[in-house]
Protein backbone atom coordinates (compact mmCIF):
# COMPACT_ATOMS: atom_id res chain seq x y z
CA UNK A 1 0.00 0.00 0.00
CA UNK A 2 2.89 2.20 0.77
CA UNK A 3 4.55 2.09 -3.07
CA UNK A 4 0.78 2.68 -4.43
CA UNK A 5 0.67 5.98 -2.11
CA UNK A 6 4.09 7.06 -3.03
CA UNK A 7 2.87 5.96 -6.74
CA UNK A 8 -0.37 8.40 -6.72
CA UNK A 9 1.51 11.23 -4.58
CA UNK A 10 3.79 11.63 -8.04
CA UNK A 11 0.77 10.97 -10.30
CA UNK A 12 -0.68 14.19 -8.57
CA UNK A 13 1.88 16.63 -9.38
CA UNK A 14 1.21 16.05 -12.81
CA UNK A 15 -2.57 15.97 -13.18
CA UNK A 16 -3.99 18.07 -16.11
CA UNK A 17 -7.23 19.03 -17.24
CA UNK A 18 -8.38 22.01 -20.04
CA UNK A 19 -11.58 21.67 -19.84
CA UNK A 20 -14.29 21.82 -16.80
CA UNK A 21 -15.66 18.18 -18.17
CA UNK A 22 -11.71 16.56 -17.51
CA UNK A 23 -11.32 18.16 -14.23
CA UNK A 24 -14.87 16.79 -13.48
CA UNK A 25 -13.27 13.36 -14.63
CA UNK A 26 -10.34 13.69 -12.61
CA UNK A 27 -12.15 14.40 -9.41
CA UNK A 28 -14.26 11.03 -10.03
CA UNK A 29 -11.51 9.13 -10.88
CA UNK A 30 -9.48 9.92 -7.77
CA UNK A 31 -12.13 11.05 -4.84
CA UNK A 32 -15.13 9.87 -6.43
CA UNK A 33 -17.15 7.22 -3.70
CA UNK A 34 -15.84 4.62 -6.60
CA UNK A 35 -12.49 6.23 -6.89
CA UNK A 36 -8.74 5.47 -6.29
CA UNK A 37 -8.49 7.07 -2.70
CA UNK A 38 -12.07 5.20 -1.82
CA UNK A 39 -10.32 2.04 -2.58
CA UNK A 40 -7.09 2.73 -0.98
CA UNK A 41 -9.53 3.56 2.74
CA UNK A 42 -11.14 0.20 2.03
CA UNK A 43 -8.01 -1.41 1.97
CA UNK A 44 -6.69 -0.30 4.65
CA UNK A 45 -8.58 -1.90 7.08
CA UNK A 46 -6.61 -4.89 5.85
CA UNK A 47 -3.48 -2.79 6.82
CA UNK A 48 -1.29 -4.43 10.00
CA UNK A 49 -2.01 -3.19 13.25
CA UNK A 50 1.26 -1.78 13.50
CA UNK A 51 1.69 -0.26 10.32
CA UNK A 52 -2.39 1.78 10.87
CA UNK A 53 -0.94 4.72 11.85
CA UNK A 54 1.43 5.41 9.61
CA UNK A 55 -0.65 4.35 6.60
CA UNK A 56 -3.75 6.02 7.91
CA UNK A 57 -1.26 9.41 7.89
CA UNK A 58 -0.36 8.65 4.60
CA UNK A 59 -3.92 8.30 3.03
CA UNK A 60 -4.71 11.66 4.51
CA UNK A 61 -1.87 12.90 3.11
CA UNK A 62 -2.80 11.55 -0.33
CA UNK A 63 -6.11 12.80 -0.45
CA UNK A 64 -5.25 16.42 0.90
CA UNK A 65 -2.63 16.38 -2.03
CA UNK A 66 -4.72 15.53 -4.83
CA UNK A 67 -7.57 17.48 -3.51
CA UNK A 68 -5.43 20.61 -3.69
CA UNK A 69 -3.98 19.99 -7.22
CA UNK A 70 -7.43 19.80 -8.06
CA UNK A 71 -8.79 23.47 -6.81
CA UNK A 72 -5.35 24.58 -8.79
CA UNK A 73 -6.66 23.13 -11.81
CA UNK A 74 -9.84 25.19 -11.03
CA UNK A 75 -8.65 28.36 -10.31
CA UNK A 76 -6.59 28.09 -14.03
CA UNK A 77 -9.60 27.27 -15.44
CA UNK A 78 -11.72 30.07 -14.29
CA UNK A 79 -8.53 32.61 -14.87
CA UNK A 80 -8.99 31.33 -18.32
CA UNK A 81 -12.38 32.06 -18.72
CA UNK A 82 -11.94 36.13 -17.28
CA UNK A 83 -8.99 36.27 -19.64
CA UNK A 84 -11.15 35.35 -22.46
CA UNK A 85 -13.79 37.63 -21.68
CA UNK A 86 -11.27 40.66 -21.97
CA UNK A 87 -11.09 39.90 -25.10
CA UNK A 88 -14.50 41.10 -26.42
CA UNK A 89 -15.00 44.39 -28.50
CA UNK A 90 -14.82 46.42 -25.84
CA UNK A 91 -16.14 49.58 -28.52
CA UNK A 92 -19.68 47.54 -28.76
CA UNK A 93 -22.96 49.15 -27.53
CA UNK A 94 -23.50 48.83 -24.17
CA UNK A 95 -26.35 46.86 -22.58
CA UNK A 96 -28.05 48.76 -20.36
CA UNK A 97 -30.51 47.49 -17.49
CA UNK A 98 -33.62 48.95 -17.42
CA UNK A 99 -34.36 51.58 -15.30
CA UNK A 100 -37.30 52.35 -13.15
CA UNK A 101 -39.76 55.00 -13.12
CA UNK A 102 -42.52 56.31 -11.40
CA UNK A 103 -46.48 54.71 -11.71
CA UNK A 104 -48.37 56.76 -13.49
CA UNK A 105 -50.58 57.22 -9.80
CA UNK A 106 -47.91 58.29 -8.70
CA UNK A 107 -47.16 60.52 -11.61
CA UNK A 108 -50.68 62.25 -11.37
CA UNK A 109 -50.85 62.55 -7.63
CA UNK A 110 -47.99 64.55 -7.49
CA UNK A 111 -49.09 67.08 -10.10
CA UNK A 112 -52.25 67.26 -8.18
CA UNK A 113 -50.28 68.13 -4.87
CA UNK A 114 -48.55 70.49 -6.64
CA UNK A 115 -51.75 72.09 -8.87
CA UNK A 116 -53.19 72.90 -4.84
CA UNK A 117 -49.93 73.36 -3.27
CA UNK A 118 -49.27 76.58 -5.48
CA UNK A 119 -52.78 78.23 -3.87
CA UNK A 120 -51.57 77.46 -0.71
CA UNK A 121 -52.42 74.15 -0.22
CA UNK A 122 -50.69 71.99 2.62
CA UNK A 123 -50.56 68.14 2.23
CA UNK A 124 -51.87 65.72 5.20
CA UNK A 125 -51.81 62.16 5.56
CA UNK A 126 -53.15 59.88 8.19
CA UNK A 127 -53.73 55.85 9.37
CA UNK A 128 -55.36 53.86 7.20
CA UNK A 129 -56.98 51.99 9.99
CA UNK A 130 -59.65 53.84 11.38
CA UNK A 131 -62.04 54.01 13.90
CA UNK A 132 -65.81 54.74 13.58
CA UNK A 133 -65.87 58.33 14.68
CA UNK A 134 -63.20 59.71 12.08
CA UNK A 135 -64.17 57.28 9.39
CA UNK A 136 -68.36 57.61 9.69
CA UNK A 137 -69.72 59.22 12.95
CA UNK A 138 -67.69 62.67 12.99
CA UNK A 139 -68.76 62.93 8.44
CA UNK A 140 -72.23 62.89 9.61
CA UNK A 141 -73.07 59.53 8.71
CA UNK A 142 -76.10 58.51 9.92
CA UNK A 143 -76.44 55.06 11.51
CA UNK A 144 -78.58 53.00 8.93
CA UNK A 145 -76.12 54.72 6.20
CA UNK A 146 -75.13 51.57 4.28
CA UNK A 147 -71.32 52.08 3.99
CA UNK A 148 -71.93 51.68 7.87
CA UNK A 149 -72.85 47.61 6.26
CA UNK A 150 -70.05 44.95 5.64
CA UNK A 151 -71.20 44.47 2.16
CA UNK A 152 -69.56 48.13 1.72
CA UNK A 153 -66.78 48.34 3.92
CA UNK A 154 -63.50 46.14 5.56
CA UNK A 155 -64.29 45.98 9.08
CA UNK A 156 -61.77 44.59 11.02
CA UNK A 157 -63.09 44.91 14.57
CA UNK A 158 -66.46 45.10 15.96
CA UNK A 159 -67.78 46.69 18.83
CA UNK A 160 -66.01 49.27 18.80
CA UNK A 161 -65.92 49.06 14.77
CA UNK A 162 -62.45 49.15 13.57
CA UNK A 163 -62.28 49.33 9.53
CA UNK A 164 -59.67 49.87 6.28
CA UNK A 165 -60.70 53.75 5.89
CA UNK A 166 -63.28 53.71 3.21
CA UNK A 167 -62.23 57.64 2.18
CA UNK A 168 -59.78 59.75 3.41
CA UNK A 169 -62.24 62.22 4.68
CA UNK A 170 -61.05 60.48 8.03
CA UNK A 171 -57.72 63.05 7.71
CA UNK A 172 -60.22 65.71 7.43
CA UNK A 173 -61.42 65.11 11.02
CA UNK A 174 -57.91 64.45 12.47
CA UNK A 175 -56.73 67.85 11.03
CA UNK A 176 -59.69 69.72 11.89
CA UNK A 177 -59.52 68.48 15.72
CA UNK A 178 -55.54 69.25 15.54
CA UNK A 179 -55.80 72.69 13.73
CA UNK A 180 -57.94 75.46 14.72
CA UNK A 181 -58.76 77.89 11.34
CA UNK A 182 -57.77 79.06 8.81
CA UNK A 183 -57.39 75.52 7.44
CA UNK A 184 -55.83 75.22 3.68
CA UNK A 185 -54.87 71.14 2.85
CA UNK A 186 -55.58 68.03 0.72
CA UNK A 187 -55.07 64.57 1.80
CA UNK A 188 -54.04 61.78 -0.37
CA UNK A 189 -54.05 58.19 0.33
CA UNK A 190 -55.03 54.81 -0.04
CA UNK A 191 -58.88 53.86 0.78
CA UNK A 192 -60.35 50.53 0.51
CA UNK A 193 -64.01 49.34 -0.27
CA UNK A 194 -65.64 46.03 -0.58
CA UNK A 195 -66.17 46.63 -4.65
CA UNK A 196 -66.17 43.89 -7.11
CA UNK A 197 -62.78 44.29 -8.91
CA UNK A 198 -63.51 45.46 -12.95
CA UNK A 199 -62.62 47.66 -15.53
CA UNK A 200 -63.80 50.70 -13.67
CA UNK A 201 -63.70 50.11 -10.09
CA UNK A 202 -61.59 48.24 -7.82
CA UNK A 203 -61.51 47.16 -3.66
CA UNK A 204 -58.60 49.27 -3.48
CA UNK A 205 -57.57 53.25 -5.52
CA UNK A 206 -56.36 56.09 -4.60
CA UNK A 207 -58.00 59.86 -3.55
CA UNK A 208 -56.93 63.38 -3.00
CA UNK A 209 -59.28 65.65 -0.83
CA UNK A 210 -59.31 69.04 -0.01
CA UNK A 211 -60.70 70.98 2.83
CA UNK A 212 -60.56 75.01 3.51
CA UNK A 213 -62.55 76.13 6.39
CA UNK A 214 -62.07 79.92 7.31
CA UNK A 215 -64.35 82.73 7.62
CA UNK A 216 -66.43 83.84 4.90
CA UNK A 217 -65.38 81.06 2.61
CA UNK A 218 -68.06 80.74 -0.11
CA UNK A 219 -69.15 77.83 -2.67
CA UNK A 220 -68.49 80.71 -5.10
CA UNK A 221 -64.68 80.21 -3.88
CA UNK A 222 -65.18 76.15 -4.08
CA UNK A 223 -66.59 76.43 -7.74
CA UNK A 224 -62.92 78.87 -8.56
CA UNK A 225 -60.90 76.99 -7.20
CA UNK A 226 -62.14 73.67 -8.85
CA UNK A 227 -62.22 75.56 -11.98
CA UNK A 228 -58.48 76.64 -11.23
CA UNK A 229 -57.59 72.78 -10.82
CA UNK A 230 -59.39 71.45 -13.54
CA UNK A 231 -58.00 73.86 -16.22
CA UNK A 232 -54.28 73.12 -14.61
CA UNK A 233 -54.60 69.22 -14.27
CA UNK A 234 -56.38 69.22 -18.21
CA UNK A 235 -55.80 71.85 -20.49
CA UNK A 236 -56.83 75.25 -20.39
CA UNK A 237 -60.18 75.59 -22.32
CA UNK A 238 -61.38 72.90 -19.86
CA UNK A 239 -65.48 74.00 -18.91
CA UNK A 240 -66.65 72.30 -15.87
CA UNK A 241 -70.30 72.01 -14.54
CA UNK A 242 -71.56 71.44 -11.45
CA UNK A 243 -74.58 69.13 -10.82
CA UNK A 244 -76.92 68.98 -7.43
CA UNK A 245 -75.48 65.78 -5.06
CA UNK A 246 -75.76 64.65 -1.96
CA UNK A 247 -72.92 64.37 0.67
CA UNK A 248 -73.76 63.05 4.36
CA UNK A 249 -71.01 65.61 5.41
CA UNK A 250 -71.70 68.51 2.66
CA UNK A 251 -74.33 70.35 2.47
CA UNK A 252 -74.93 72.09 -0.53
CA UNK A 253 -73.44 68.69 -2.17
CA UNK A 254 -72.60 68.82 -6.04
CA UNK A 255 -70.74 66.32 -8.27
CA UNK A 256 -68.39 68.19 -10.80
CA UNK A 257 -67.95 67.28 -14.45
CA UNK A 258 -65.46 68.71 -16.99
CA UNK A 259 -65.77 68.80 -20.86
CA UNK A 260 -64.36 65.40 -22.03
CA UNK A 261 -61.20 66.00 -22.71
CA UNK A 262 -61.41 62.83 -25.62
CA UNK A 263 -63.88 63.93 -27.83
CA UNK A 264 -63.38 67.47 -27.06
CA UNK A 265 -67.20 67.62 -25.71
CA UNK A 266 -68.72 66.29 -28.82
CA UNK A 267 -69.88 63.32 -27.37
CA UNK A 268 -67.77 59.60 -27.15
CA UNK A 269 -68.01 56.18 -25.84
CA UNK A 270 -65.77 57.41 -22.73
CA UNK A 271 -68.69 60.64 -21.95
CA UNK A 272 -71.12 58.31 -23.25
CA UNK A 273 -71.92 60.59 -25.96
CA UNK A 274 -72.96 63.44 -23.36
CA UNK A 275 -69.72 65.39 -23.68
CA UNK A 276 -69.21 66.03 -19.93
CA UNK A 277 -67.09 63.21 -17.66
CA UNK A 278 -67.53 63.50 -13.93
CA UNK A 279 -64.11 63.50 -11.82
CA UNK A 280 -65.15 64.49 -8.33
CA UNK A 281 -67.30 65.48 -5.72
CA UNK A 282 -67.57 68.27 -3.65
CA UNK A 283 -70.12 70.77 -1.53
CA UNK A 284 -69.70 73.10 1.21
CA UNK A 285 -68.96 71.70 4.76
CA UNK A 286 -71.86 70.43 7.01
CA UNK A 287 -72.34 72.51 10.37
CA UNK A 288 -72.54 69.30 12.06
CA UNK A 289 -69.16 68.25 11.05
CA UNK A 290 -67.38 71.32 11.93
CA UNK A 291 -69.02 71.38 15.49
CA UNK A 292 -68.13 67.72 15.87
CA UNK A 293 -64.53 68.59 15.73
CA UNK A 294 -64.86 71.57 18.08
CA UNK A 295 -64.92 74.47 15.16
CA UNK A 296 -67.81 77.29 15.50
CA UNK A 297 -70.12 76.63 12.78
CA UNK A 298 -71.66 80.39 13.14
CA UNK A 299 -68.13 81.98 12.88
CA UNK A 300 -66.10 79.52 10.18
CA UNK A 301 -67.38 77.89 6.93
CA UNK A 302 -65.66 75.93 4.65
CA UNK A 303 -65.40 73.77 1.58
CA UNK A 304 -64.27 69.86 1.11
CA UNK A 305 -63.87 67.96 -2.16
CA UNK A 306 -62.41 64.91 -2.93
CA UNK A 307 -61.22 62.95 -6.89
CA UNK A 308 -59.99 59.24 -7.24
CA UNK A 309 -56.47 59.48 -8.78
CA UNK A 310 -57.54 56.44 -10.82
CA UNK A 311 -60.58 58.07 -12.72
CA UNK A 312 -58.23 61.57 -13.19
CA UNK A 313 -55.49 59.32 -14.44
CA UNK A 314 -57.75 57.32 -16.82
CA UNK A 315 -58.61 60.47 -18.45
CA UNK A 316 -55.19 62.25 -18.65
CA UNK A 317 -53.91 59.18 -20.21
CA UNK A 318 -56.93 57.57 -21.85
CA UNK A 319 -56.38 54.65 -19.88
CA UNK A 320 -59.88 52.37 -20.61
CA UNK A 321 -59.46 49.65 -18.12
CA UNK A 322 -58.45 50.51 -14.25
CA UNK A 323 -57.24 47.04 -13.39
CA UNK A 324 -53.69 47.98 -15.73
CA UNK A 325 -52.91 50.54 -12.60
CA UNK A 326 -52.47 47.61 -10.65
CA UNK A 327 -50.98 44.13 -12.92
CA UNK A 328 -47.48 45.76 -13.03
CA UNK A 329 -47.01 44.85 -16.54
CA UNK A 330 -43.93 46.57 -17.95
CA UNK A 331 -45.42 46.85 -21.18
CA UNK A 332 -48.02 49.43 -19.89
CA UNK A 333 -45.77 51.14 -17.30
CA UNK A 334 -42.96 51.79 -19.68
CA UNK A 335 -45.28 54.49 -21.71
CA UNK A 336 -44.79 56.72 -18.78
CA UNK A 337 -41.53 56.42 -18.10
CA UNK A 338 -40.93 60.08 -20.02
CA UNK A 339 -43.87 61.64 -18.50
Amino acid sequence: MREKIEALLAQAQGLKADTEAELEALKVKYLGRKGIVQELFQDFKNVPAEEKREMGQKLNELKDAIQLELNRLKEQLEGKTSQSCTTNDLTLPVDFSDLGARHPLSIVRNQICTIFGNIGYTVAEGPEIEDDWHIFTALNFPLEHPARDMQDTFFIEKDPDIALRTHTSSVQIRTMERNKPPIRSIFPGRVYRNEAISARAHCLFHQVEGLYIDENVSFADLKQTLYYFAKEMFSSDTKIRLRPSYFPFTEPSAEMDISCNICGGKGCNICKGSGWVEILGCGMVDPNVLENCGIDSKKYTGFAFGMGVERITMLKYQVNDLRLFFENDLRFLKQFETV
